[in-house]
Parts: C-alpha cells; structure tokens; sequence
C-alpha cells in the first residue's frame, strides 16, 4: 500500500486539488486481471459538521456473497466538508481499516464515486490509487456527468458520461426504485465495474458489499460491534 503523500489535514483545497491531479497518473482503467474471490464493501459514518469518522470495510465471499470478516476504525478529521474532495475527510480512515485486515480483497467496493468526478478522483478512484486494490464506486447520487433515466426494471441501466467520455453507469438495481451510480475506480475498466454491480445486485437497491458496510459501520458507531479485524461466524451472521 502506498503511504498517503502528506497529512491530508494540513492541505487547502488549491493543494488538495494538486494532489488528486497527482493520484489521477497512478489510476489503471483497464480489465481486471484476476480471478474474483473475495469483495470487500467500505463506508464511512459521520456527521459533516463533526471530526470523529467512523470506518468501516465488510469482506463478502464474491460467489456468495456472504460477509466473512469486518474491519472497524474510529477516526478524526479537521479537513473541511467540501464537495468533491470528501475523499480527504474520509481515505485516511479507510486506509486504516485496509491495513487491519490480514487478508486484503480482490475487489473493494466503495459508498461513493469512482472517475464519475469532475477530476475523474472520486473516493473509490482516491483510494484505489493509494491502497493498489481494484475499486470501484456504488453512489447514490450523481455528482458529476449526463445520463438518460433507465428503464424501471430491475437490470436496466444507461451511461453516465461528459461531453467527451463515458465515466460510468447509471444502474436499476431493484425494479421501481431510484438508481445507483456505478463507476470504475481503479485497477479496472468500466465493463468490470457494471459486470461486478450486477453480480453484487440481489433484492436491494444496494448492492451487497455496501449494503453491508453501511449496516456494519453503523452497528459500530452504536457500540453494537467492537473495532478491529473480526472474522464472522456463519451462525453469527446480521
């Protein structure tokens, strides 16, 4: 994993700017190379006008997609809530969370954007340039592109781009609901991306990995689970 370039609390936002124009050289959109066996979902807990950052990543067995570990990390941040640089509050915690876990993923799959940023650094892109591991983005809302509505049944999806490029997918993943915003983030091309969303997709309107990380990091936020590496039990499972 690389080391994060300087402490993200110190940078303003000309510097943070500069720093993911940096990060955006290291970025691979290409097809994944390996053999999916193991995908992990990341989120984070916090309130935008507070430091503390509660972090989560959940490891799901890819073929069934039941979570077999957890990683937890209560934080801080002072860097300031800014809309397309939420990757600075929230990267550094997840790092942490990524160094606990013995085994690292094949896949993370990150509560956020990938290249559907307006400097193509959303935070699965952020965080697959520092930690090397093939992410992609699972957001809720557009922050950045074009894109015609998709069908209401569940499957049905359009592209998200610019002018110029596609920068992801806009997915129905659960008939008759509001879509998720499927990007590449790193060490993987945009086909993987999608083919991986609807893989994770079963009867929610979020796919599996962040579904669970939202529910996990929120049972740690509320003292229900401990931070640290945790394996699961299958007889233990939420």
């Amino acid at each position: 994993m690389q080391v994060l370039p300087i402490a993200y609390d110190t940078l303003n936002i000309p510097q943070a700017t500069l720093v993911q124009n940096e990060l955006r050289r290291n970025l691979n959109i290409a097809p994944i190379k390996k053999v999916i066996k193991t995908i992990a979902g990341a989120d984070i807990s916090l309130n935008r006008f507070s430091n503390v950052i509660y972090a989560g990543i959940v490891v799901l067995d890819y073929e069934t997609l039941l979570p077999i570990g957890y990683s937890m990390v209560e934080s801080e941040t002072n860097f300031p809530y800014v809309p397309g640089y939420l990757a600075f509050r929230e990267v550094p915690a997840l790092v942490k969370v990524i160094d606990q876990l013995p085994v690292k993923p094949d896949v993370i799959m990150v509560d956020g954007h990938g290249i559907a940023h307006p400097r193509r650094m959303g935070i699965a892109a952020h965080l697959g340039a520092v930690c090397g591991i093939p992410t992609l983005g699972c957001a809720k809302k557009k922050l950045y592109g074009k894109y015609i509505e998709p069908e209401l049944l569940k499957g049905s999806y359009t592209s998200l781009h610019t002018k110029d490029e596609t920068i992801g997918y806009v997915l129905r993943s659960k008939n008759n609901v509001k879509p998720v915003f499927i990007s590449p983030g790193n060490n993987m091309d945009l086909s993987d991306s999608l083919n991986i969303a609807h893989h994770c997709t079963l009867k929610h309107r979020l796919p599996e990995p962040t579904r669970r990380a939202h529910e996990f990091v929120n049972l740690f936020r509320t003292g229900r689970i401990s931070s640290g590496y945790h394996e699961i039990a299958s007889q233990l499972l939420f």
